[in-house]
């Protein structure tokens, strides 16, 4: 950290009209500009729901839960500060109304108000208040994302929280929002913009500056509206259209002098960025010089009508990293586990789908399952490069039993409790909770060691494509995870002597961490317990997901 501010400045992002405008997005291209002009930044994320964090929702009414190293389940535009900013950020970066009311409840419990009652003014304000505090001690600018919409009535305390940090240190307040395109007549409207912001300023909140959303690029009859009717200067509204890639925002911003705008408001002097990295992604991207397409196999892509990309948006965003580095334009294509399941012929399904790759992400449950080991049932077969995330490992340990151990029925006991082959079975300390039902928070959660097999595939993926070297080996690194059920050591000896490689573990050798099958029997068949589509980045992709696409590029030579 620089130090060199008398105090942290904060930037609050607020969102107006409607949710999913990309805040998240918003808030971590400022502070990548932001410390790409050598001030020091944290994030801070507020969710409105009573839940205490994302653990127990739902994929596919919640969409992606991210997880921090410490074992936060969190909403995942954490995963997008840590992607922009580089940095790895807390569980309690992220504040819920959940976690704020006990907080309160346990200060009244233990007399803090001395006897008073406790109440929404000051006290849960107060308490907003001190969380964000205590997250940006010793920063030069903290930004704060407010979820939901102005209006909202979950959001008043955290609005309220938000003008009273104004009152207290330097502030600038963002409000993102939507301009709708009405085809029929051939203009962006500009009134509910005007209505989200006079919402907001009944709570005491004048937004600095207005991102707008839109379909099309808004034009100046419009921006000079929004100026007239929000009391904003035009120069203040930066306008941020639809784009095909998420990493030019930074790019977009930085044309628009966003971060100079706001440090000229602050009194603070301008500061060169250099994005020439950035640039390179960007351009790498849009400009890609080859073209494969990457299976996904799940069971939570379709909500109504549509495809729900959200659910696996950490794994999209890893393929993204890949394709900025090997400027390769990688199309994602959604197989559904349940159609497979139904198909009479999957083996034909998957063959016309002509994936060069597949990738098996997370998943809980026993919907879909049939069909996800099907798949990758197909992809050992057929030699398609296959990468197993979590659930995909568990699976692709569940595939190999039956069709190349003959352990006839095998099964995980999650999706089949009384399975004659549990090759997949709950860690002992998990039984335990699910018996108490102790869902929120018990699982294995955050970063954890894993020990690298030498003379494996995934110890040359690492060597290969990160800063370890030969002469660590054996070397052990940290990833991410977030399970409840795990590989059954009475089985090893069995799947290994049929082929299969345990090329990671836990340091004490208890816990399978990674599998893979032998180079000489399939080009490219890694699964791991672990996630690290968390650990990716836009600079820096992950060893795993780059060893993937190299070799279906090799492939394609």
């Amino acid at each position: 950290m620089t130090g060199f501010l008398m105090s942290t400045r904060y930037i609050f992002t607020i969102g107006g009209v409607l949710s999913g405008l990309g805040k998240g997005i918003t808030t971590a291209s400022l502070g990548l500009l932001l410390k790409q002009k050598d001030f020091s930044v944290t994030a801070v994320k507020i969710d409105p729901y009573i839940s205490l964090d994302a653990g127990t929702m739902r994929p596919m009414e919640h969409g992606e839960t991210f997880v921090t190293a410490d074992g936060g389940e969190i909403d995942q535009d954490l995963g997008n500060y840590e992607r922009f900013l580089g940095v790895e950020l807390s569980k309690n970066n992220n504040i819920t109304t959940g976690r704020i009311y006990q907080q309160v409840i346990q200060n009244e419990r233990s007399f803090k108000y001395q006897g008073r009652d406790a109440q929404i003014f000051p006290d849960l304000i107060n308490e907003v208040k001190n969380q964000i505090y205590s997250q940006s001690k010793g920063y030069d600018f903290c930004l704060v994302e407010i979820g939901g919409t102005t209006g909202d009535l979950e959001n008043l305390p955290f609005l309220h929280a938000a003008r009273e940090i104004g009152n207290e240190h330097p502030a600038i307040y963002l409000m993102v929002t939507y301009l709708p395109y009405l085809r029929n007549v051939g203009e962006l409207k500009t009134k509910p913009t005007q209505h989200a912001v006079a919402a907001l300023r009944e709570v005491g909140i004048f937004p600095d500056f207005i991102i707008t959303r839109n379909e099309i690029p808004i034009d100046k009859p419009r921006r000079e509206t929004i100026s007239k009717r929000c009391f904003i200067n035009p120069e203040k509204i930066i306008d941020n259209p639809d784009t095909d890639c998420t990493y030019s925002i930074p790019l977009l911003f930085e044309k628009e002098k966003l971060a100079d705008k706001i440090l000229d408001q602050l009194s603070l002097k301008p500061r060169k960025t250099d994005l020439r990295a950035w640039k390179r992604l960007v351009n790498n991207t849009r400009h890609p010089k080859s073209h494969i397409r990457i299976g996904l196999v799940g069971k939570y892509f379709t909500s109504g009508n549509t495809i729900h990309k959200d659910v696996y948006i950490s794994v999209y965003e890893a393929l993204k990293h890949v394709s900025g580095k090997l400027a390769v334009n990688i199309e994602v294509v959604p197989v559904n586990s349940e159609e497979i399941q139904k198909s009479k012929n999957p083996d034909k399904y998957l063959r016309d789908l002509k994936l060069d790759g597949l990738i098996g992400p997370q998943g809980w449950g026993n919907r879909g399952t049939e069909g996800i080991i099907t798949t990758i049932g197909y992809a050992r077969r057929k030699k398609l490069p296959y990468l197993g995330l979590c659930f995909g490992m568990q699976m692709a340990v569940v595939e190999f039993s039956r069709n190349v151990a003959r352990l006839e029925n095998a099964n995980s006991v999650e999706v089949k409790a009384r399975t004659p082959h549990p090759v997949i079975h709950i860690m002992p300390k998990q039984k335990e909770y699910l018996k108490k039902k102790q869902y929120g928070g018990t699982i294995r959660l955050g970063d954890w060691p894993c020990k690298i097999q030498p003379s494996t595939l995934v110890e040359s993926l690492y060597l290969r494509h990160s800063d370890l070297k030969k002469s660590d080996s054996p070397f052990t690194i940290m990833e991410r995870h977030r399970h409840r059920y795990e590989f059954n050591q009475e089985y090893r000896d069995k799947l290994e002597s049929k082929g299969l490689i345990f090329s990671g573990t836990s340091p004490d050798g208890q816990l399978i961490e990674a599998i893979e099958l032998p180079v000489d029997k399939h080009p490219f068949f890694v699964a791991v317990q672990f996630h690290p589509e968390y650990k990716s980045n836009p600079l820096s992709p992950h060893p795993l997901f780059l060893g993937l696409i190299k070799t279906v590029l090799d492939l394609k030579k």
